[in-house]
């Protein structure tokens, strides 16, 4: 028999009754039947119940055990007594009755359970990973992780792309991030840089005539953390084609990332219409880049019913250039406890409030109360047919504006008796932002977003360029190395007008895939950083290997990059991308586990020619 076992703990079943089994794993549970002891023990592959009884050998051998032991048992296969079989788990017609006992791995008193479902702080289960991962849910995630990356790789092969490897170690090349440096014992004085994606590798590669590429690679950033980002290093399917177009590569990344949606997305429904949104309709639509299509709310431009209006504050905003006033429609959110709430959200957001209106149906109370007369009136006149009751807008932007105009946004928005509208107002960058966060609650809280779903989008004509409103300077917004949609002669007209074959695909309110046709030409590329205050020399300097190589018959190419964390996220339905990485940072990008970072030794910065300034 094997040293440690010769069945795991999914593998024994009616079939193996009367069975000698040798089982090795973790004490899960122990639970003390008056003086019958029953462990669950536990593998990586599932749960066996084992028993043990005075009549064993090593009962008391077996009483000294604790939760999390490593242990390795020797026992005779039973079946379970009808009445007692667990039908959760693929073990639960039988147990083993223990004959002989090894103790492989002894615990200290543990930090936090494997056990239950008792939730511990992040710092925590982080300085504890190892046991953190032990709990069914964690190693869930990452087989998850595992069969998604093992599920794309065979996807991407299938589609006649090779997997190349990219240097770890290379030149600093600004991304969009900073880049982690990595000082040189050879070269002192000089650094090396850890890739922020192998971008400038893999359009390398098509100049190499490597027509199709993909890589599961690592990328490192040094970021501030956020709840869907790490802050240190991240995977990526990377991947970049030769001779396309844009939607060449739409046509060739959505196969691969809807499959692997269907596989892993546990019956949820996974749309396979993926719209294309310009980059200025998500805006103004959805007030984001990321929109999440699961939530069926538009926002929509109503500017034009408060123009020369009775409120103010909208109607003075909308006489200076490049202001609007927007509409976030709300179904079934026509009551004034409702809008009172969301006001309150836009006020913890940093604005004095959200103007709303919501509709109703009329009442005694409030005719009586416009026409200032009594109720008894108003309803002798509805009895004689002088008044009909109908439906009103209610709501303090309602009383100002009229019923004329209110009429007029309840049509544009397509609302109706029990719906709400909120607005805000502004020159849009101000409050695009918040209105589109509005729009999320609104569609979480009136139960408006189907969880049941992931609904994707290609946010596509993204602009190239930006103007500083103060300084009025000209520098890129987006990726600087995209190919202009026109080409060259694009770039002779105003910049702010110019976009970029670029594009994102989102997700249900993430971004899962940023990618876009490159510039291959270096008389564009040259033009383009022009344009933004870079002249050639800097260029050269900045990105020479690419620029030099693009002089030697560059094939057009593109491709785009999926965010592997992003996906299991996704598909494991968690709010926090550290629960999908095995051993994530903390918040202030810290390993608490392996204590990085760390103070280096003397003796290493003497070898680095480096020295530490102590700050104030």
């Amino acid at each position: 028999m094997h040293a440690y076992r010769s069945h795991t703990c999914a593998d024994l079943n009616k079939s193996h009754v009367g069975e000698t089994v040798r089982l090795a794993g973790w004490v899960h549970r122990i639970r003390d039947h008056g003086g019958v002891l029953f462990i669950d023990l536990r593998d990586h592959y599932g749960i066996t119940q084992v028993l043990c009884d005075p009549d064993s050998p090593v009962f008391k051998d077996v009483e000294k055990v604790r939760s999390e032991w490593c242990i390795r048992i020797d026992g005779n296969v039973k079946a379970r007594d009808e009445s007692l079989v667990n039908t959760k788990i693929p073990t639960g017609e039988v147990e083993v009755f223990v004959r002989d006992l090894e103790i492989l791995g002894q615990s200290e008193e543990l930090p936090l359970m494997v056990f239950g479902d008792q939730e511990y702080p992040e710092e925590t289960r982080l300085r504890y990973r190892y046991l953190d991962l032990r709990r069914e849910k964690m190693q869930q995630n990452m087989v998850l992780r595992a069969n998604m990356v093992q599920s794309i790789r065979k996807r991407m092969w299938d589609k006649g792309f090779n997997e190349y490897q990219t240097p770890i170690i290379t030149a600093s090349s600004p991304e969009g991030a900073r880049d982690f440096l990595v000082p040189s014992r050879l070269h002192p004085g000089k650094f090396y840089a850890l890739p922020q994606a192998p971008q400038q590798f893999k359009q390398l590669m098509m100049v190499s005539g490597f027509d199709k590429y993909f890589q599961i690679a690592p990328c490192f950033r040094d970021e501030d953390p956020r709840a869907d980002r790490s802050p240190t290093d991240f995977y990526q399917l990377d991947m970049e084609m030769s001779f396309v177009t844009q939607q060449d590569v739409f046509d060739t990344i959505q196969p691969v990332i809807q499959g692997v949606f269907e596989e892993f997305g546990k019956g949820r429904k996974v749309d396979s219409e993926w719209p294309q949104i310009s980059y200025k309709d998500a805006a103004r639509w959805y007030g984001s880049d990321k929109p999440d299509l699961r939530n069926p709310i538009k926002m929509q431009d109503c500017s034009e019913h408060f123009r020369g209006s009775g409120f103010a504050i909208f109607a003075k905003l909308l006489e200076q250039d490049g202001t609007e006033v927007r509409a976030i429609p709300a179904p079934t959110g026509g009551s004034r406890k409702f809008c009172d709430r969301m006001n309150k959200f836009a006020q913890q957001e940093g604005l004095p409030g959200m103007g709303y209106i919501f509709w109703r149906k009329q009442t005694a109370d409030s005719i009586a109360q416009e026409r200032g007369i009594s109720v008894k009136e108003v309803n002798a006149l509805v009895k004689s047919g002088e008044i009909i009751l109908g439906n009103e807008a209610a709501g303090p932007l309602a009383k100002n504006i009229g019923p004329e105009r209110t009429e007029a946004i309840r049509q544009q928005l397509g609302l109706s008796v029990g719906d709400a509208a909120f607005f805000l107002g502004g020159k849009p960058k101000t409050f695009e932002s918040v209105a589109g966060r509005a729009r999320n609650v609104i569609g979480e809280e009136l139960k408006l977003t189907d969880k049941d779903r992931f609904a994707f989008a290609w946010i596509v004509d993204f602009p190239i360029y930006e103007q500083d409103e103060e300084s009025g300077k000209i520098d890129f917004e987006h990726n600087p190395f995209s190919m202009p949609q026109g080409g060259m002669d694009a770039l002779d007209g105003d910049p702010l007008d110019v976009r970029g074959n670029q594009y994102d695909l989102a997700c249900n309110g993430y971004e899962l895939v940023s990618g876009a046709i490159r510039n291959h030409r270096p008389e564009i590329m040259f033009k383009a950083f022009e344009i933004a205050g870079y002249g050639k020399e800097e260029v050269e300097k900045r990105f020479g290997g690419m620029v030099n190589a693009f002089q030697y018959g560059a094939p057009p190419h593109g491709g785009c990059a999926a965010g592997i964390d992003r996906m299991v996220m996704l598909l494991a339905d968690e709010a926090n991308i550290r629960e999908v990485i095995m051993f994530p940072m903390n918040q202030r990008a810290e390993d608490l586990m392996m204590s990085a970072p760390s103070e280096p030794l003397a003796e290493q910065l003497m070898e680095l020619n480096l020295r530490v300034i102590p700050q104030d």
